[in-house]
């Protein structure tokens, strides 16, 4: 395992790019045990400090995993979950090999605020349920969910476990609801007080917002939602197939039509 350094950059991060690159070459299997921080340290000719902040990069990234007393180990790779379809919670963690719980916050009529009223269709002030659940798998926090329903919709959910229930799944599998589409937007977002303690990261921490409207027929929202994530525990990966089609010249766009678009789960 050649190593070198070959730029300006700090050496740490050079030394977890030169890692990073033998993980994602194969040179490293899941579950590999990395040479020990001595052993990089006389590979590279760096200090021990180094070392350590290049293995605690790869350790936030979820690259790898470390075990008190025996080292450091390659973290199983993410696994991909498709998002073109509409799925719920429960569907995203069976694709992704985890075992999906939640845990209720909270649940409570209130009014609603002119966001979730636009969202819902709905006169700012309206009554609206609103659902707060920790989503977890297995067993470990990914995100918390923020969920409006108009009160229609939430009396189908009285007395249901939603610990191990899902929304879609009450409403469609028991009631004849579909849920036959959702508009979403994905954005950047930071902790606030009530997001860092449910997830357990620092106030202030990076989060992944994604907002959801969920419609049945005729167009009615079923709920609204604002689901953050965990900045280290997903990522979206996303599919673009060329259409030539519309060739340059001819008076059109070359388009990209979405084929896939899937949040990736990280090993932590």
């Amino acid at each position: 395992m050649a190593f070198s350094f070959h730029s300006d950059a700090p050496r740490h991060e050079q030394l977890s790019d030169w890692l990073r690159g033998r993980i994602r070459a194969g040179e490293f299997s899941t579950h590999d045990q990395l040479p020990s921080e001595a052993e990089l340290g006389a590979l590279t000719g760096v200090s021990r400090i180094t070392v350590r902040r290049a293995l605690a990069t790869l350790e936030h990234e979820g690259r790898i995993y470390r075990r008190q007393g025996l080292g450091s180990f390659v973290a199983p790779p993410p696994l991909p979950q498709g998002l073109v379809r509409l799925t719920d919670f429960a569907q995203d963690m069976e694709r992704a090999g985890l075992d999906a719980s939640s845990e209720v916050l909270h649940r409570a009529e209130e009014p609603a605020s002119p966001v979730v009223a636009e969202a819902l269709g709905a006169e700012p002030g309206t009554s609206v349920v609103r659902l707060d659940r920790l989503r977890l798998g297995d067993g470990r926090p990914v995100a918390l969910d923020r969920t409006w329903l108009p009160p229609f919709y939430a009396r189908f959910l009285q007395g249901r476990d939603l610990s191990r229930e899902t929304i879609y799944r009450v409403l469609e599998g028991e009631f004849g609801v579909p849920v036959v589409r959702g508009r979403y937007r994905i954005e950047a977002g930071v902790a606030g007080r009530g997001e860092a303690t449910a997830l357990g990261v620092p106030e202030g921490a990076p989060l992944l917002l994604v907002e959801r409207t969920s419609y049945t027929e005729g167009e009615r929202a079923v709920y609204y939602q604002r689901r953050y994530y965990r900045a280290d525990r997903v990522a979206f990966e996303l599919e673009l197939a060329r259409d030539e089609s519309a060739a340059p010249g001819q008076g059109g766009e070359l388009g990209m039509p979405l084929r896939e678009f899937e949040p990736v789960f990280m090993a932590r």
